[in-house]
């Protein structure tokens, strides 16, 4: 997974293995050998913080 693509093309990526392959942004970022902060910075520079009681990327501020 490059994290240099295009974030909303990235977003959709990242939201759809989520939900298929992975139970956490950690076990995502292990498997595809990618940093989960900077994952989490490219996707919030677009508006999306990481949900992780509903594991995934959701528009808007991040829950407590």
């Amino acid at each position: 997974m490059d994290l240099k693509m295009d974030a909303h093309v990235l977003l959709s990526l990242v939201n759809t293995r989520l939900r298929n392959d992975h139970a956490s942004l950690e076990a995502l970022a292990d498997a595809y050998a990618i940093d989960a902060g900077e994952l989490e910075m490219k996707l919030d520079a677009i508006g999306y913080v990481y949900d992780a009681k509903e594991n995934c990327f959701v528009s808007g501020p991040k829950k407590d």
